[in-house]
């Protein structure tokens, strides 16, 4: 009797012994666990959660440039940009180097235009922005407000004057281009420090003028509309002032003809003109041989 009862006792003893081992693996299973979800270093989710808790790196990720397009669509070259395509093409000018705020150029043109001016600055010549960036309907009030008799033109003659819409049409296209034909549509080019070349034919101007033909080329800046003559007998007047960015500008230029036709140049006062001036051919085509290297 003794002995079945010290067995039935160290059978409850054993029995014991199992079930506080057990409690003690399943303590500490559960401890690791709790262990693990609280350092997310072991267990993979870190970089989740860093990524949800940091919208500086999904903003630095959706304001990424698209640098530059190899194959512009009409839109870029009309100048009718579209939302997404002026937000990933082009940057805004800070205040410094402009005449004013609010303008516009595009990303790679306005990086290379930086280093030019710090570049000018260091041998003391200062390059202000006057203009850049154009879209359709600017450049649409600019001609019309000449067409119409608004503005002036050079030579302090208004076009009113002229009855021949071709003549008249010419006259404006001394120096300001059709809407839908001009390079400021690209963002690619910028007037700078004054829109009168004999600004820069004596004083401050003319060594700004002449830092530039030494040195715009340099940072992919050449001068578009240089004098009339050998390799340019048609198109616009000199403008000293004008520069154009030729990395994107010559690939913007070598398209133009490619994808614009004569039904595109419309819209405005004196558009039919277009095409009996051959504005493609005579203007948009007719620039200075630096600025078609691609």
């Amino acid at each position: 009797m003794r002995k079945n009862k010290s067995a039935n006792k160290k059978s409850k003893i054993f029995i014991v012994l199992v079930i506080i081992l057990a409690v003690l693996l399943v303590s500490s299973r559960t401890c690791k666990l709790t262990r693990r979800n609280l350092n997310p270093v072991n267990s993979g989710i870190k970089s989740e959660i860093s990524h949800q808790t940091n919208p500086d790196t999904l903003k630095i990720q959706n304001k990424e440039p698209m640098h530059g397009i190899s194959q512009p669509d009409k839109n870029i070259l009309l100048g009718k940009l579209t939302r997404p395509q002026r937000d990933s093409l082009l940057s805004p000018i800070e205040r410094k180097y402009a005449n004013r705020d609010g303008m516009f150029m595009h990303r790679e043109a306005y990086n290379a235009f930086l280093e030019m001016h710090d570049a000018a600055k260091e041998d003391g010549i200062e390059l202000i922005i006057v203009s850049a960036f154009r879209d359709f309907d600017h450049q649409k009030r600019i001609w019309e407000n000449k067409w119409t008799g608004q503005q002036v033109l050079s030579g302090n003659i208004y076009a009113t004057d002229i009855a021949n819409p071709v003549k008249r049409a010419r006259e404006i296209l001394r120096f300001s281009a059709m809407p839908g034909t001009s390079r400021h549509h690209w963002g690619t080019d910028i007037d700078l420090n004054s829109l009168n070349n004999r600004y820069f034919e004596s004083g401050r101007g003319k060594k700004e003028y002449e830092w530039l033909v030494e040195n715009a080329l340099k940072f992919g800046f050449c001068q578009p509309y240089t004098p009339k003559g050998a390799g340019r007998e048609s198109g616009y007047e000199e403008e000293k002032w004008h520069w154009s960015y030729m990395p994107v500008s010559a690939t913007y230029l070598s398209y133009y003809p490619q994808r614009i036709t004569y039904d595109d140049i419309i819209g405005f006062d004196g558009w039919e003109t277009a095409r009996l001036i051959y504005i493609m051919e005579h203007y948009v085509l007719s620039v200075n041989e630096d600025c078609m290297n691609t």
